[in-house]
């Protein structure tokens, strides 16, 4: 739960805290607002306080404690982290502080949080998709579901939603972002657990065994690829390629225009991770234990790092370093040309949750009810 504006970032002076900086920093550029962000690649080309050096000096800012596991991934906007565990609660919390802003009451386990212009979009196991005010979690709309594992997608004023509409009828909704109403719906052929991705007027979602390609306006198929076996893996789209993991065991590259096979990597597991793509490299996880790098461009290993469990989460990526959870309950922040381990810190659960990197702080949900943030001591570089 599953575009780039070329901007110069003016940096805060040096006289300056880097805490003051971060907060600043959180109302431009430097958001991760949804599950694959909004390049649909899982990187954060803005992040500039964690890098290779100071990474390994990470370490634990803030902990807020929810009624359930933390599966589903933060979204970070302005200053506010996101998140929606399953303890049938939507929370709001300081993205400085961790203290709680506000939390909205669903009744059901929600999915990864997308927030686009002042709002809070969340999908329900076994109910509705919910539109919240970002500031207030007051409901603005809700649209009736009969199940929602897909995390929402927002792009350009639509919500993109994979839902059972009833009586396992497997459908991409798509809703308009400031009302709620039906746009348009496309039959997926099986449940969308994945996060749809949207790009250049394409939407990318995985059903069943298929990854298929919808355009955005009309929701008409304009291709479809079937792998081997079921794809929980969302994809990701980077410089004309849709990239994706599938329980067949291999990680696949798809033109993005034609759906034709450019490459695919064998991991020899399934591959649930969603592929985050920065600077020409491809980085999953895969249930064999490892962490992956890939070519993107040809899909030759590069490098891979052994966890020792399996990796659902789905990495992340800024300014130089992956970060990525595991089973064996470690956050692990990589070096992300040699796959060298910079730092890492058990959690002592599992870390389904897909890391979120925003403003020089690492947000991540885990098994043991607990959404954390880790940063720099006294946010010095």
């Amino acid at each position: 739960m599953k575009r780039i504006s070329i901007l110069v970032l003016i940096p805060c002076a040096c006289f300056v805290s880097v805490a003051w900086c971060q907060q600043q920093a959180g109302k431009g550029l430097n958001n991760w607002s949804q599950f694959h962000r909004t390049n649909m690649e899982r990187w954060n080309p803005y992040e500039n306080v964690l890098n290779v050096n100071t990474a390994r000096r990470l370490h634990r800012k803030w902990t807020y404690t929810t009624g359930s596991g933390v599966v589903s991934s933060p979204a970070v906007v302005n200053g506010v982290v996101y998140v929606g565990p399953d303890d049938g609660n939507v929370y709001a919390l300081d993205a400085i502080t961790g203290a709680k802003l506000w939390s909205y009451p669903t009744g059901y386990g929600s999915s990864s949080p997308a927030v686009a212009n002042g709002v809070v979009y969340v999908g329900l196991d076994h109910g509705n998709v919910y539109a919240l005010n970002a500031s207030t979690g007051a409901l603005l709309w809700s649209y009736p579901a009969a199940d929602v594992q897909s995390s929402p997608t927002v792009a350009n004023g639509v919500v993109y939603v994979g839902v059972d509409s009833g009586r396992y009828v497997y459908v991409l909704d798509a809703l308009e972002a400031s009302t709620g109403a039906l746009l348009w719906s496309s039959d997926t052929g099986g449940l969308a657990y994945s996060s749809p991705a949207a790009a250049n007027g394409v939407v990318y979602v995985c059903g069943g065994y298929t990854v298929d390609a919808l355009n955005a306006s009309t929701g008409a198929m304009l291709w479809s690829y079937t792998t081997g076996n079921y794809v929980y893996s969302s994809p990701s789209v980077a410089n004309g390629v849709v990239y994706v993991g599938s329980d067949d065991g291999n990680v696949y590259a798809l033109s993005a225009s034609t759906g034709a096979m450019l490459w695919k990597f064998a991991t020899g597991s399934p591959v649930d991770s969603s592929p985050a793509v920065a600077n020409g490299v491809v980085y999953v996880g895969s249930d064999d234990d490892n962490v992956f790098a890939l070519n993107a461009k040809t899909g030759a290993m590069l490098w891979s790092y052994y966890t020792g469990a399996s990796v659902y989460s789905s990495p992340a990526v800024a300014n130089g370093v992956v970060y990525v959870g595991s089973f064996n309950n470690d956050l692990y922040a990589l070096k992300a040309s040699t796959g060298a381990k910079l730092w890492s810190y058990n959690i002592g659960a599992r870390v389904y949750s897909s890391p979120a990197v925003a403003n020089g702080l690492v947000y991540v949900g885990s098994y043991d009810n607990k959404v954390y943030a880790f940063g720099l001591k006294n946010g010095r570089k």
